[in-house]
């Protein structure tokens, strides 16, 4: 009995922490299709969609392509 307890306990925790995992894949993802699309970055969009890498992909496209500050334009 305590082991089906003891079971239970790790595949609640376990559940808890894949859900928690797709949401952040999924933040990350929609953000980097979102800014993909607005920039006709076809290639990125294309593997963003379509490789799982848990938000590592998305967060590199996104620090990639970020928008510059007015300052950095004004040096320019």
């Amino acid at each position: 009995m305590e082991g089906i307890q003891l079971l239970v306990e790790r595949l609640d925790s376990l559940t808890t922490f894949i859900i928690t995992l797709f949401l952040w894949d999924l933040l990350w993802k929609l953000i980097a299709l979102w800014k993909a699309a607005r920039n006709t970055h076809r290639a990125w969009f294309l593997c963003i969609a379509l490789i799982n890498t848990v938000g590592i992909l998305p967060i590199i496209y996104i620090l990639l392509h970020k928008k510059k500050d007015v300052s950095e334009i004004k040096k320019q």
